[in-house]
């Protein structure tokens, strides 16, 4: 039973909507801190593609479907990391191609497998069926998507793509797939009692981005250990069966996040392509409005009260601390959340 299905509920328009609404953003953007480049159209065609890709992964209301857009946007992200023809740009391609791969390769043999069933519906799968070996491969997927521990190495490699195509890729596309599959199937998860594995991987994905972020002086790659531990928050919530609060991260998270490399490219512009945060000085001589929005970003990203942040990441965390969970993962939690907060503070006083 093979349907082309258009899934549209309050999840996938909203999220949709975020999606459109950045990449018009980045779009305006790029044609500003792109100007002059040779191959400008090629750009263009490759953004929406990366686009299509996305919003065909939303909508879709069966695994063939989403296998469409998955690998879309493997083979898209794989094109615009690669797209100025270096060696950094190249190698840093190979690592996300050879990574989503392996996530691909474990969707296609969810979807093999659930030939035996004869039903590629999700929503029929998650109400009638069951099958564990289905749910693990498709953890697996999420977890090479939203580049979970081991699978972590290449998003920081993936800032080789121009700043336009990383502040789309950060904030609503690509690292953002994995977390809206695993909403689509949180029932499965939370049956399957995998949600503890992908709890503890969750925890060390945070542990080591936030490390890492806190010695780390390349302001994009800094970043991007900001989205990777952001990322874990929203699987940690996921582990819990908290899938409406990992939704709500992932949509103030978009937000904040595209604000924040539009206004790093900005700055980057400003500065001649230089990606050394000691480098900088006090971007409030160099622009008020843009030190503003960055700051803004910032602080909302450290969970700063009555910012964006702040609100999704409270609520995780409290639920989290209401819940019956180990004492030392709790500690644990708290002290990464307390990194996050020092690496941001860290950005304030260099940018």
């Amino acid at each position: 039973n093979l349907n082309f299905l258009i899934f549209l509920d309050f999840y996938s328009l909203l999220f949709a909507t975020f999606v459109l609404y950045i990449s018009s953003s980045v779009f305006i953007f790029s044609s500003v801190y792109m100007k002059g480049d040779n191959f400008m159209s090629r750009f263009a065609f490759l953004m929406l593609l990366f686009i299509i890709s996305m919003l065909m992964l939303i909508f879709s209301g069966n695994l063939i479907t989403v296998l469409l857009g998955w690998d879309g946007l493997g083979l898209v992200s794989f094109l615009l990391v690669i797209y100025y023809m270096n060696k950094s740009s190249l190698s840093g391609g190979l690592i996300t191609f050879l990574s989503n791969r392996v996530g691909d390769a474990s969707l296609i043999l969810s979807v093999s497998l659930l030939f035996n069933l004869g039903e590629f519906n999700m929503f029929m799968l998650s109400e009638n069926s069951f099958d564990f070996y289905v749910i693990f491969l498709i953890i697996l997927s999420g977890m090479t998507k939203s580049a979970q521990m081991p699978f972590s190495a290449w998003l920081p490699a993936a800032m080789a793509a121009p700043t336009p195509v990383s502040s789309l890729v950060h904030s609503s596309t690509l690292v953002t797939g994995g977390v809206y599959l695993l909403i689509r199937f949180n029932s499965l998860l939370v049956e399957s009692k995998l949600g503890y594995y992908l709890f503890l991987i969750s925890m060390v994905t945070m542990l080591i981005s936030g490390l890492s972020a806190n010695f780390e002086f390349d302001l994009k790659k800094v970043i991007a250990l900001s989205t990777l531990s952001q990322l874990s928050v929203m699987f940690v919530s996921l582990s819990l069966g908290l899938w409406k609060l990992a939704y709500f991260h992932l949509m103030t998270h978009a937000m904040f996040k595209a604000l924040m490399f539009l206004s790093v490219g900005s700055i980057m512009h400003g500065y001649w392509g230089s990606q050394d945060m000691r480098m900088k000085g006090s971007t409030l001589t160099f622009s008020s409005f843009i030190s503003v929005c960055m700051n803004a970003s910032i602080l909302s990203l450290s969970g700063i009260p009555f910012l964006s942040g702040y609100y999704s990441k409270e609520l995780i965390l409290e639920k989290i601390f209401m819940g019956d969970i180990n004492l030392l993962m709790l500690l644990m939690l708290v002290f990464n959340t307390g990194l996050t907060a020092c690496y941001s503070m860290r950005m304030v006083m260099y940018v």
